[in-house]
C-alpha cells in the first residue's frame, strides 16, 4: 500500500482538479496543472515535457496523457480500456516503475485526455489494472471493481460492455463536451452565457441515434435551461443559425425566466465559433430542425 501521507495528498489532488474542471466547464489549462501549490509547496500534476507524472517523493505516478497523434501508441479497445504504452527506456526502472507500482499497490490516478492543444480532460480515478510486457503497455481501467477481474483482456461479455459503457460516459461524453465548449469560448451559444460550470455541450442528433458523431459539428454549446429545452424540443435551431421557441411557450405567461431566458430569444442568431470548421452543420440542423416542428 502507498504512504499514509502520499494518498492524503492524492485524495486533496484528485479533488482538487475534479472540483477546478467542473468550474471551468469539464477542462483545465496546462497552466493551472503546471502551477498547482499544496501545502505551500509546488506539486505540478502534469509533467513540462512528458505524458507520465512521476513526483520524486512518490512511490506511484499520480498523472498520465493521452494525446490525439501522440508521440506514444495509447490507444482504447474495443472493451473500453485504455492500453498505455511503456515509457521510453527500461522497461522495469524509472516512469514504467512508478506506472506498475500503481498497480501493485492499486493507487488512483488521474487520466488527461489532451485533445485540444494546453486543455486537458481529466478522467479520475483510472486504474492500472495489467501489465503487458509482450505488447509494452500497462492497460488502464475506468473503475477501480476491474481490479478485481482475473483477466482484464478475456472478460466475459457483460463486463465488457460495462467497460464500454463507461468509456462513453468518462472518456467520451467529457472530451465532446471540452471540444465544443473551447469551439464556442466557454459560452452559451443562444444567450451567450460565460460561465463554465453552467454550459453543456449539446449534442445536435442525439447521442442515442446511430447517426451521431462526437464532432464538434455535431455539438451546441448552451446553458442548462437552452439544453434542456433544446432537448425536449421547446427550442429549436434552425439550419440558417436562427433560434426558434416553441408556439405553445411563446403563447405562455409565466415569470421572468419564459419571458427572458426562452421567449426572448426567439429570433435570435447563435453565436458561432470563430472556426468554421467548428460551425454547426446546417444538414444536421436541418434534420433536428424537423423534429422540432413536429413538437412545436
Amino acid at each position: 500500500m502507498e504512504s499514509a501521507v502520499e494518498h492524503a495528498l492524492r485524495t486533496q489532488i484528485i479533488a482538487w482538479v475534479q472540483k477546478r474542471a467542473e468550474a471551468n466547464g469539464g477542462f483545465l489549462r496546462r497552466l493551472e496543472l503546471l502551477d498547482f501549490w499544496i501545502n505551500d509547496q509546488k506539486l505540478p500534476i502534469i509533467d513540462y515535457s512528458r505524458g507520465i507524472r512521476n513526483p520524486a517523493s512518490f512511490e506511484s505516478t499520480l498523472s498520465i496523457v493521452s494525446a490525439t497523434n501522440g508521440p506514444y501508441d495509447d490507444t482504447e479497445s474495443e472493451d473500453g480500456l485504455l492500453h498505455y504504452a511503456y515509457r521510453d527506456g527500461d522497461p522495469w526502472s524509472g516512469d514504467n516503475r512508478k506506472l506498475r507500482n500503481a498497480m501493485t499497490t492499486g493507487a488512483p490516478l488521474i487520466l488527461f485526455r489532451k485533445e485540444v492543444p494546453n486543455i486537458y480532460t481529466p478522467v479520475s480515478p483510472v486504474y492500472v489494472v495489467d501489465d503487458r510486457p509482450d505488447e509494452r503497455t500497462f492497460i488502464i481501467a475506468l473503475d477501480e471493481s476491474f481490479n478485481f477481474v482475473p483477466d482484464v483482456m478475456h472478460m466475459p461479455e457483460p463486463q465488457r460492455d460495462y467497460a464500454r459503457r463507461l468509456a462513453k460516459q468518462r472518456l467520451h461524453q467529457p472530451a465532446f463536451r471540452t471540444r465544443v465548449l473551447v469551439a464556442y469560448e466557454i459560452r452559451c451559444a443562444v444567450c451567450e452565457l460565460k460561465h463554465g460550470s453552467l454550459l453543456d455541450a449539446a449534442h445536435i442528433v442525439p447521442d442515442s441515434d446511430e447517426r451521431s458523431v462526437p464532432t464538434v459539428s455535431n455539438g451546441l454549446a448552451l446553458c442548462k435551461i437552452h439544453h434542456a429545452a433544446y432537448d425536449q424540443n421547446m427550442l429549436g435551431v434552425t439550419p440558417d443559425f436562427e433560434v426558434r421557441i416553441a408556439h405553445k411557450l411563446l403563447k405562455e405567461v409565466d415569470g421572468p425566466m419564459l419571458k427572458h431566458g426562452l421567449q426572448e430569444m426567439h429570433g435570435r442568431h447563435i453565436k458561432l465559433p470563430n472556426r468554421r470548421a467548428d460551425h454547426p452543420s446546417p444538414d444536421l440542423l436541418a434534420w433536428r430542425y424537423e423534429c422540432f416542428g413536429v413538437h412545436a
